[in-house]
């Protein structure tokens, strides 16, 4: 049990100020000495939850799922799931609540009408922030500077010929979001997918979440589509905010 304590402690250490670690910066923020660090970092690497590159470690998408499981017991999903599905009967599209983990979008809960896109989405699902519409208003709802880091320190593949990759593009739309309260992208995951997302915030006023409706992309203007959805969504917005804390 010391040996599980000391390796969780080493995963620990990974954050998104220090994604890439050595063995003494390791060791140094998990207060462990080298050697014992060493061992829990190789062994992390050996069982495919670390990548070494020769000088530094970084943790791989396997270490999630040590906290996969919590999903379904974490109060979010379960308050969650019954707007979620009034609100897809509503508007006759699919929607999802996501948080965010590093650069990437985690679906939490999810009301599917139709299949959009051609993977399969539900809770435990993840998708990169800086392409879809849940990950912007999450990106966006970080200091500016936090946000850039986090997408520079993220592959940004050209998943569709209308995906935004370049930084400053990116950075210019993270404040277009937080100037008008939504975030909106238009075949940027996938060609013929659409989507439109607003920020979940609590009593308090942080963001705690992401919500968003997924459509197919059609002959209607994506103005005309944020005159259907939007006006849903905030209100969805709305109702959550005063219940969570």
């Amino acid at each position: 049990m010391g040996g599980l304590a000391k390796g969780l402690r080493v995963i620990e250490a990974f954050t998104v100020e220090t994604p890439r670690l050595s063995i003494s910066e390791a060791s140094a923020i998990a207060g462990l000495d080298r050697a014992t660090t060493r061992r829990c970092l190789l062994t992390l690497a050996e069982h495919g939850y670390c990548a070494y590159d020769g000088k530094y470690f970084t943790v791989t998408p396997r270490v999630l799922r040590l906290g996969t499981g919590c999903l379904a017991t974490m109060p979010l999903p379960r308050i969650v799931q019954p707007w979620l599905d009034a609100l897809s009967e509503e508007i006759g599209q699919s929607t999802s609540v996501a948080i965010l983990d590093e650069a990437e979008i985690v679906y939490v809960a999810r009301a599917a009408q139709r299949k959009v896109m051609s993977i399969a989405l539900m809770p435990g699902s993840r998708l990169p922030a800086y392409c879809t519409s849940m990950g912007r208003v999450l990106l966006a709802a970080l200091p500016a500077e936090t946000a850039r880091n986090r997408l520079l320190a993220a592959p940004l593949p050209q998943r569709t010929p209308r995906t935004i990759t370049e930084i400053d593009r990116l950075m210019t739309a993270l404040d277009r979001v937080r100037t008008e309260g939504y975030g909106v992208v238009d075949e940027e995951v996938e060609l013929g997918l659409r989507s439109i997302a607003v920020p979940i915030v609590n009593a308090r006023g942080a963001t705690v979440a992401a919500l968003n409706t997924g459509f197919p992309a059609s002959s209607e203007t994506m103005e005309k589509a944020q005159e259907r959805f939007l006006g849903p969504l905030l209100h969805v917005r709305q109702e959550l905010s005063r219940i969570l804390n």
